[in-house]
């Protein structure tokens, strides 16, 4: 069962997210709470494994994770806003999101999202992709193995280690064998950098014409 911890300001939208994601029959929600400072201190066998967070509690100024960081919250953190503001959503990779949803996106499509999220994954709406391909700066472009490239690809659809091993055919550990070297090669350490690097590169490749 996936766990999950609730930060929205409004109360339709709490009860809202809620329903949607007890439908689903593998998430159950342990708070349901207005602002991060609302959130308990959990236990070590409490944590949720992650938290659904409104990017702008009470329509303030200040975007919501960085109170998080200020928290030091550890668990996971998916982002599920009204805004699609091309600076909100980049910000919020680079800060450390494992993902962002607008909040005029399906409930499957939220759920689908939580549990990519809860696994490890990345999840992104589909709508926002091309927001950070755009905003994204042209990276320098350092050469990857062919096997290395299609695991970065996976991984930028917002694939687990496992699904990509599955889709590659190859074991889990051969993914993460590739997924070191890749980090070693771009210089990025956790999921969120290693995701937004992915999206830098892919767009970059999709805007020079092959040779």
């Amino acid at each position: 069962m996936i766990r999950v911890a609730i930060v929205d300001d409004h109360p339709i939208a709490r009860r809202g997210l809620a329903a949607f994601l007890a439908e689903a029959g593998d998430v159950t929600v342990t708070e349901s709470v207005a602002t991060p400072f609302d959130l308990a201190v959990w236990p070590s066998n409490e944590v949720p494994d992650l938290v659904l967070l409104d990017l702008y509690p009470g329509g303030g100024q200040q975007p919501c994770l960085t109170v998080i960081e200020a928290l030091r919250l550890t668990t996971k953190v998916l982002i599920v806003s009204a805004s699609g503001r091309p600076t909100d959503v980049v910000d919020a990779i680079r800060a450390g999101a494992c993902g962002y949803v607008t909040k005029d996106a399906d409930p499957a499509m939220l759920v689908a999202a939580v549990r990519t999220v809860a696994a490890g994954g990345f999840a992104l709406s589909p709508s926002l992709a091309d927001i950070l391909q755009s905003r994204l700066p042209e990276p320098q472009v350092v050469p990857l193995s062919v096997r290395e490239e299609q695991t970065l690809e996976l991984i930028a659809q917002g694939l687990t280690h496992t699904q990509v091993a599955t889709r590659m055919g190859v074991s889990k550990a051969t993914v993460d064998t590739y997924l070191e070297r890749i980090r070693s090669k771009l210089q990025v350490g956790n999921k969120a950098e290693l995701t937004r690097a992915a999206l830098e590169r892919l767009g970059h490749d999709r805007r020079t014409p092959p040779v």
